[in-house]
């Protein structure tokens, strides 16, 4: 389904990407973790071509996107759905409104917009929360509103980005139980980046670790968390480097 090969990208003398390599199979759910600034969120730009990298390929179920234009782009981005870390829903929408903004976008009539609408929230747990706006919903049911928004054109690849960001342990814990049933249900490819070590267990089948531009590690949770490796046992422990420490 996505297969990244020597993907650099350099922003002024700074090398964000330094030749990644990876490829993920349809079906699969995938998390990258990595420090902050360390390229994550970057990648994720790279795999829906709202950036192009410097050299490499990225190649979406066979295509490879480097080089197309935004016409072309967009029938790539059509196979995404994307859960932004903050939701991002327009405040002054209400819930049905925001979950059914692209099929309005794409002309679906009112009737079936409002079928498939309720049909997504039902999923996410927030039947009958349609007439409500962002500003009644509490941070985790925010998050389940941007969740049923990504899914309801029925995308083939899932995006998350920091999914549990600003959220507590318990509602954390059950916005992960979601993108799980998510991706279960619906049997898309599911690509999460986050900071939340407990989310990337939960989620992932597979986790990437992004260090100093490269895939530094390709494994399963539970050979991530057992890893003697210093660089990965420090990262998904919350233990400092002393000598990378500045003052």
């Amino acid at each position: 389904m996505i297969e990244v090969r020597n993907l650099k990208k350099d922003f002024g003398a700074n090398r964000v990407l330094d030749g990644v390599n990876f490829s993920i199979k349809k079906g699969e759910a995938v998390v990258i973790i990595g420090a902050s600034g360390g390229g994550k969120s970057v990648l994720l730009k790279h795999l829906i071509g709202l950036l192009m990298p410097d050299s490499g390929d990225v190649i979406i179920d066979q295509e490879n996107i480097v080089g197309m234009n935004e016409r072309q782009l967009l029938g790539v981005r059509r196979k995404f759905g994307m859960l932004f870390q903050g939701a991002a829903l327009f405040d002054s929408m209400t819930v049905e409104e925001n979950v059914g903004f692209v099929l309005r976008r794409e002309g679906v009539s009112p009737q079936e917009t409002s079928q498939r609408v309720a049909e997504v929230l039902e999923m996410v747990g927030l039947n009958g929360t349609q007439s409500k706006k962002p500003a009644e919903l509490s941070g985790g049911m925010r998050k389940r509103v941007g969740l049923a928004r990504a899914v309801i054109y029925r995308p083939e690849i899932l995006l998350y980005d920091e999914p549990t960001t600003g959220l507590d342990p318990i509602v954390s814990d059950s916005i992960d139980q979601l993108i799980v049933k998510v991706v279960q249900q619906l049997n898309v490819t599911s690509i999460a980046v986050t900071h939340d070590m407990r989310s990337a267990r939960r989620i992932g089948k597979r986790i990437l670790m992004l260090y100093r531009g490269k895939i530094y590690a390709d494994k399963t949770p539970d050979e991530i968390f057992a890893s003697e490796d210093p660089v990965i046992h420090r990262f998904v422990n919350g233990i400092s480097d002393p000598k990378e420490l500045s003052f």
